[in-house]
């Protein structure tokens, strides 16, 4: 029985198919026949190992690094708002300041001790004529002031600089402005021969008789306001030191805030005479 050529005829069979399969393998990752089908990248082996690119990069955090933070920039940010909060607070100055009452002479409306916020900005005024006197032979200019908002109104309260100390900071309350014929006769006052109704005043009206206004009205004169405070019989006002220039007042009494229970706005009347006036 012969055996021997079959047997080696088979294992000769098997040999060559497993050729045959890495002969096709070899030929299908072949750039060749990735172009001829079109493919974009080689197909990878079964077997072969998966190379790591060199750009592919770790981020930060898992790298172990931290982000460096400038020293300069910090300072930077730093003087940046140092910078604004003076900028802020220079020009909220400018236009709101805080006072303190002191004394009774705005009795029982304001009172010592209290604490108000002054509108700085409602009286804000300049001069027209001011650059001009720069010029020769204009010196002598007579001011043409202008308010943008609007100049003191009868029963404002005003703070302002006291015309014989300026220093000092008196409050009080605008009665009669530029023109006006200011008359104080029987215990009351009378504003261009109009009575005004003094419904926050706890007393009479006197003018001591060495004064102008004890013999008869008063005119206040250009670029000035009459002035008295609310306590009528312990106030150093218009009575006593003649009409306030406009150029001493500071602003207008807006808010009362402290002590608590005086918090909200400061009153300011609406007169008979201002209605009757112009």
């Amino acid at each position: 029985m012969r055996v021997g050529p079959l047997c080696y005829n088979a294992s000769r069979t098997e040999t060559g198919r497993v050729l045959e399969s890495k002969l096709a393998m070899d030929m299908d990752n072949s750039p060749l026949r990735s172009r001829i089908e079109g493919r974009t990248e080689p197909v990878a082996r079964p077997d072969a190992p998966r190379a790591e690119r060199p750009w592919d990069a770790l981020p930060a955090e898992e790298a172990g690094t931290q982000p460096v933070v400038s020293v300069r920039g910090i300072v930077k940010e730093l003087l940046e708002t140092a910078i604004f909060i003076l900028l802020v607070f220079f020009i909220v100055r400018g236009v709101v300041q805080n006072f303190k009452i002191e004394g009774q002479s705005m009795e029982p409306n304001l009172h010592g001790n209290q604490y108000i916020l002054v509108n700085k900005l409602v009286y804000f005024h300049f001069d027209l004529n001011a650059p001009l006197r720069l010029l020769p032979g204009r010196e002598n200019l007579p001011p043409r002031v202008v308010y943008p908002f609007h100049m003191p109104q009868r029963g404002d309260v005003v703070v302002f600089e006291y015309p014989r100390d300026p220093s000092k900071d008196f409050i009080k309350r605008v009665i009669g402005l530029p023109g006006d014929r200011v008359e104080i006769k029987d215990g009351k006052v009378f504003v261009n021969d109009t009575l005004l109704d003094e419904p926050y005043i706890a007393s009479t009206t006197v003018c001591q008789p060495a004064r102008p206004c004890f013999s008869g009205p008063v005119v206040v004169p250009p670029g000035t306001v009459f002035v008295m405070g609310d306590n009528r019989t312990s106030s150093s006002d218009s009575r006593d030191w003649d009409a306030l220039p406009l150029d001493y007042v500071i602003g207008q009494a807006w808010v009362s805030y402290w002590p608590q229970e005086t918090w909200g706005l400061i009153d300011h009347p609406t007169y008979a005479a201002d209605l009757g006036k112009q």
